[in-house]
């Protein structure tokens, strides 16, 4: 899988949400500014061409669908980011949004609770 750019996230972040679209559909939910039809049909596009999105036809449109699920993409972009910024250390990157984000100790606990709650 490959990292996305910026535009070609948020048009994913579309379609996971709608499931199935046109790309007509697609632009109204997209953020401003609105790029042109031609742009984010050239996008659907190269997403298609990179395996993220396939289509159905209906009549002489293609009905878009996502391949890759977002919980797919969250898992490669987050792995992406740990080995990027934090030298493979999940406890680090932990760290540093604790720190940044200022948590309290209660979200701390928050966090420790549902980390165990998924190893279960």
């Amino acid at each position: 899988m490959i990292k996305l750019a910026k535009r070609e996230e948020q048009i994913m972040q579309v379609f996971w949400d709608l499931e199935k679209a046109f790309i007509r559909d697609i632009i109204p939910l997209l953020p401003d500014p609105k790029p042109h039809y031609n742009s984010v049909a050239t996008i659907v596009k190269i997403l298609a061409e990179k395996g993220f999105l396939n289509y159905e036809t209906a009549g002489n449109m293609h009905c878009f669908f996502p391949v890759i699920s977002k919980e797919e993409y969250q898992q490669f972009a987050l792995k992406d980011i740990v080995s990027q910024y934090f030298d493979n250390s999940y406890p680090r990157m932990l760290a540093f949004f604790a720190k940044e984000q200022k948590l309290s100790e209660k979200e701390l606990d928050e966090i420790v609770s549902i980390i165990k709650k998924e190893k279960i």
